[in-house]
């Protein structure tokens, strides 16, 4: 049994039971170093306080709800959320859909939600936390009415990394930017997508190059190019390749972003496999060719600039 299988996941704020709980809420978009710190410090009061943790998340995102056009790329989906938590003991999971009865709740009202719905008994929150209709709530208010329902709250201070203020912005920015080595600073970890192996249009085998096709769950990646990467999957060794994140303008005009991995010295079959893909190193920016032959040599030296980095830096 994994991580996740042993993981409560509840749609909503309610649950099975009423054994209380100690509660963060949040995005956690990346799950980023400042995540991360939130919730060590949310298994700690939890041990102390001798209670389940639990944490809330939103889907979609609220701005995806507000502004779906202006709303900022997803650094992680939610499943890849999820895993996360797992991975780091995280007891239950409330994932709370964001619609419009939600977005007109009012911050007091949330705050007796979360009290009556969640069994909440300790609740931790980022300093600068902003809940409710228009983002009238915050940890103050949390203080005044929950304390009135034997909720204790705490609230959390930002995290520095270099002096710079770890985020989900900053993450974006880094990818945006090629800068991997940054994100992967603020993240812990190198950047990753995870997702399951579908069936492509063949191209990649029939220039000599086999891809994996990862279906993206998000189609405005927050990264696009050529890339270093590590492949892992499901009782499988890490592998290394090289990786097309972009629109494929050679291949065609739909503008639709498909992740394709070659991975090196592989010929298995490994279609509906979960896979994660580690971005390492960023090689270019995606160009557009004039032919396939063209496009096939530059793949060939993609791939022979990918093994060299591999040799300089694994």
């Amino acid at each position: 049994m994994d991580d996740t299988a042993r993981m409560l996941i509840f749609r909503g704020l309610h649950s099975l039971d009423k054994q209380s709980v100690a509660l963060t809420i949040g995005n956690f978009d990346g799950i980023h170093l400042g995540h991360q710190a939130l919730l060590q410090q949310l298994s700690r009061a939890a041990q102390s306080l001798n209670l389940p943790t639990a944490v809330l998340v939103f889907e979609p995102h609220p701005r995806e709800f507000f502004t779906p056009e202006e709303a900022p790329a997803r650094l992680s989906s939610l499943r890849e959320k999820l895993d996360f938590f797992a991975t780091l003991g995280v007891d239950r999971v409330h994932v709370c859909r964001f619609d419009h009865a939600l977005s007109q709740m009012s911050a007091h009202d949330f705050v007796c939600a979360l009290c009556e719905r969640t069994a909440a008994q300790f609740v931790l929150v980022g300093d600068d936390f902003r809940f409710g209709n228009r983002r009238s709530g915050d940890l103050d208010l949390i203080e005044r009415v929950g304390g009135t329902r034997g909720l204790t709250v705490s609230a959390m201070n930002e995290v520095l990394h270099d002096d710079v203020r770890v985020s989900s912005t900053r993450v974006r920015a880094a990818l945006l930017d090629g800068d991997l080595c940054a994100a992967q600073r603020y993240l812990g970890r190198p950047y990753s997508i995870s997702g399951r192996v579908v069936y492509g249009d063949g191209l990649g085998s029939q220039l000599g190059f086999p891809t994996a096709n990862i279906q993206l769950k998000h189609n405005r990646p927050p990264l696009t190019g050529i890339f270093v990467v590590k492949v892992q999957g499901e009782g499988m060794p890490p592998m290394q390749g090289v990786a097309s994140l972009g629109v494929r303008p050679t291949i065609n005009q739909s503008g639709r972003h498909v992740l394709e991995v070659y991975i090196f010295n592989f010929s298995s079959k490994i279609y509906n496999q979960h896979l994660r893909v580690d971005f390492l190193h960023k090689l270019r920016d995606e160009e557009k060719y004039p032919d396939l032959e063209s496009l096939t040599k530059q793949i060939a030296l993609d791939a022979e600039n990918a093994k060299q980095w591999f040799k300089q830096n694994d």
